[in-house]
């Protein structure tokens, strides 16, 4: 095994995961508004996407294919629409009474949620299909590999995903929740216009 190769993608992988995205600010927004058991479960299907990301990254190795990139920025363009989507969402319920339902409260996050958000989050999108491959000669078997590799974005992935809900639960308890997923709403809308922006010009002959 070359562990020189296989921390470099753990600390490229936790340097993505922690970093402020689509996934974080999801997680967030839910801790805050639907409490972290609800959080929990949008995590768990975010790992779940990735899954299914990490298979087509090894669908592609094993085939040797190659994505063109303007099919990888349009995925991406209905990806930032869809982060577009929640983020607006998440501010129009900011708009009900305090005393909202808790039915309203779990509609917010969740498992299937998670798991499209994670679908079309571009920066895993981009790492999965142009990154991944990299690392993939960690071991010298290839199925060895992509279940080493599989295995640490995911701990890695809910670790750090479950020490925000922590964080963020226990913020919640002291601040203003509202402020909290306004600011969180804020930062998917940020990154869906960003994201639009980068891609459409990409688009653009």
């Amino acid at each position: 095994m070359n562990s020189a190769l296989l921390a470099t993608y753990a600390l490229t992988v936790l340097l993505l995961i922690a970093s402020p995205g689509p996934v974080v600010a999801l997680v967030v927004n839910t801790t805050a508004r639907a409490g972290r058991k609800q959080a929990l479960l949008t995590a768990l299907g975010t790992n779940g996407a990735s899954l299914v990301l990490i298979a087509l990254a090894a669908l592609l190795i094993f085939s040797s294919a190659a994505i063109n990139p303007l099919l990888l920025s349009s995925l991406s363009v209905f990806g930032c629409l869809f982060i577009g989507y929640l983020g607006f969402a998440a501010l129009v319920q900011l708009r009900h009474p305090a005393h909202a339902t808790q039915q309203a409260a779990i509609r917010q996050g969740g498992l299937w949620q998670g798991f499209a958000i994670g679908l079309s989050n571009p920066k895993d999108i981009l790492f999965f299909v142009a990154f991944f491959p990299q690392f993939i000669q960690v071991t010298e078997q290839f199925s060895q590999s992509l279940m080493l590799l599989g295995l640490v974005w995911l701990m890695l992935d809910l670790g750090i995903l479950g020490l925000y809900i922590l964080v963020i639960g226990r913020l919640a308890e002291r601040l203003d929740r509202r402020l909290i997923s306004v600011i969180s709403a804020a930062v998917l809308l940020a990154i869906a216009a960003a994201g639009l922006v980068y891609n459409i010009r990409q688009l653009l002959p």
